[in-house]
């Protein structure tokens, strides 16, 4: 049984376009296809269940005062285009976007995707990747000031505790997630799923310390 899901989530880690090289890719990577199918998703049915119950939105830095003109998949393929970042940032991003929710409320609308998005993107990309452009260039890529990025920066690792470090185990869970976003039905009503919920104390503190140090949160 072991070797049996070892052996899917490495065939969705393949499909996913995550064992592919920077340099090497000609298209876009499947992993950005989904992870925009899947937020386009949540932000239908939050905003569907937000206008059902009357619920009032908790606004953040990260909003908007209006709707992009962009959709979803057009700003995420913007960034991958000129971000120049791994494809396993996107996966990572996503990962950020649900501890974000989970520690802080709130819900994924039209009014806070995109700044969610070119924020957490590149945070991972500077935590995963071997190199990686200055705060200046993602905020031209994102369509926003150095300025706000760089305040919109600081707000994702506060509210994340400082905490990048992302397991073997949720990463693969998270592959599988976006692996079958596209055949399936994807039955959550908050950006969270429950069922990946992972304690900060099991994390490898050690290495998630040792990785920060070469982080250097820039420009802090």
């Amino acid at each position: 049984m072991a070797f049996r899901t070892m052996a899917l989530v490495s065939q969705t880690y393949k499909s996913l376009g995550l064992d592919d090289p920077v340099d090497g890719i000609t298209g876009t990577p499947q992993v950005v296809l989904s992870l925009s199918f899947v937020l386009d998703r949540l932000i239908q049915k939050n905003e569907k269940l937000m206008v059902a119950s009357k619920l009032k939105d908790t606004v953040s830095i990260f909003h908007g005062s209006r709707a992009p003109n962009l959709s979803i998949k057009q700003y995420i393929e913007r960034i991958f285009k000129y971000a120049g970042c791994s494809p396993s940032a996107f996966l990572i991003a996503y990962i950020y976007m649900d501890r974000l929710f989970q520690r802080t409320g709130g819900h994924l609308t039209s009014l806070n995707v995109n700044r969610l998005l070119i924020t957490t993107i590149m945070v991972a990309a500077k935590f995963i990747d071997d190199a990686c452009h200055n705060n200046d260039y993602y905020a031209k890529v994102g369509g926003i000031s150095n300025a706000e990025m760089n305040k919109l920066e600081l707000e994702l690792l506060f509210n994340l505790d400082f905490r990048l470090f992302v397991t073997t185990e949720v990463f693969s869970k998270y592959c599988e997630q976006l692996g079958g976003a596209t055949i399936q039905e994807y039955q959550i009503q908050r950006p969270i799923d429950p069922r990946i919920y992972e304690s900060w104390q099991d994390m490898d503190n050690t290495r998630s310390a040792a990785k920060l140090a070469g982080y250097g949160c820039r420009p802090l």
